[in-house]
């Protein structure tokens, strides 16, 4: 595939060794046009080598990418026209003004000198710079300087956009600013947003991949991720038509059922109820199988509703080794 096919990124077979220690291991993963991916993963997972590979300022040691159809490894300057990147510690000279080091970076990136007065003021609005963009960069929050890292990365309107842990260090206020700005970015472009804070990827990517130890572990939509690992659980609380229900012989019945893998006893909701979460199997939906149950043995259902697992939980179980329910 090429740019052609809407195919952005084509990373095959990544391999990265720094001496005896492996960074990346055979990882490959593709990514398509309009697409804002999390690049998700535990500190020293790979993913700053990944984005350096990506971005032609690393060389793997193994496999191949192509950017917009050009094999970055063969033309990395030709890649880099493509790609706007932020780094983790966005590189800023703190006694130059906004402006000129905006105006640096188009002549840097090789904006035609009759495009860079409207790029700096479109690039100016969208990151919000504004009001700072005659102020010296030492004299920033560490917000804005995200904004102006930000800023310096679209001013040659790239194609693609790779931002490595662009809220690192960030008060939540300026969190939920980056975010939002990304969340808009991610309009027009293509986005890899690289960080290991997973209320980022759920609050702006449409699909995660998730990396551990230099390996890719899981590859899916933040949705299907939050639910795929051990199935979801079922919160249930019951009460007696007449008399009290024998917790024992209700959990009993409920471990009968088809696709129920764990019945716990949980909290009920007040005299005479009983509560049970009851964990799926992995890919199952008792809910009907349970409210059948409860027909046939006359059980009041009080509540009954799936509560999926959190992407937290799924993203604990593959990056520390937990085994997934049902596949041993």
């Amino acid at each position: 595939m090429t740019e052609k096919d809407g195919l952005m990124i084509d990373a095959r077979s990544l391999t990265k060794d720094f001496g005896p220690t492996r960074a990346l291991a055979d990882l490959s993963f593709r990514v398509k046009r309009g697409e804002i991916l999390g690049f998700l993963g535990p500190n020293g997972a790979g993913k700053t080598t990944a984005m350096r590979i990506l971005t032609g300022y690393l060389r793997p040691t193994r496999g191949s990418v192509h950017v917009c159809g050009i094999p970055v490894a063969e033309r990395p300057v030709e890649a880099r026209r493509r790609i706007g990147y932020l780094p983790e510690n966005a590189p800023l000279y703190d006694e130059m003004m906004v402006i000129d080091f905006l105006r640096y970076t188009a002549e840097l990136r090789e904006v035609p000198p009759a495009e860079r007065d409207r790029r700096l003021a479109t690039i100016g609005k969208r990151c919000g710079l504004a009001e700072v963009l005659g102020k010296d960069i030492g004299q920033l929050s560490k917000g804005y300087r995200q904004r102006v890292g930000l800023a310096q990365a679209m001013i040659h309107d790239p194609d693609l956009l790779i931002l490595d842990e662009p809220t690192s260090g960030l008060d939540p206020n300026q969190i939920v600013e980056i975010r939002e700005l990304v969340k808009e970015l991610g309009k027009d472009k293509t986005v890899i947003l690289s960080t290991h804070i997973l209320p980022e990827v759920q609050a702006t990517c449409n699909r995660i991949l998730i990396v551990n130890e230099g390996r890719l572990v899981a590859d899916d939509r933040p949705e299907a991720l939050s639910g795929r690992a051990s199935g979801a659980s079922i919160r249930l609380v019951l009460k007696a038509r007449e008399g009290e229900l024998d917790a024992a012989e209700v959990g009993e019945a409920l471990g009968g059922i088809e696709g129920i893998r764990e019945v716990q006893k949980a909290e009920g909701e007040g005299a005479g109820t009983l509560g049970f979460v009851l964990r799926d199997s992995a890919g199952a939906d008792s809910r009907e199988a349970v409210f059948g149950a409860a027909v046939d043995h006359s059980w009041i259902v009080l509540d009954l509703h799936r509560e999926q697992v959190s992407l937290e939980d799924t993203f604990r179980r593959l990056t520390l080794g937990e085994q997934e329910g049902g596949e041993g």
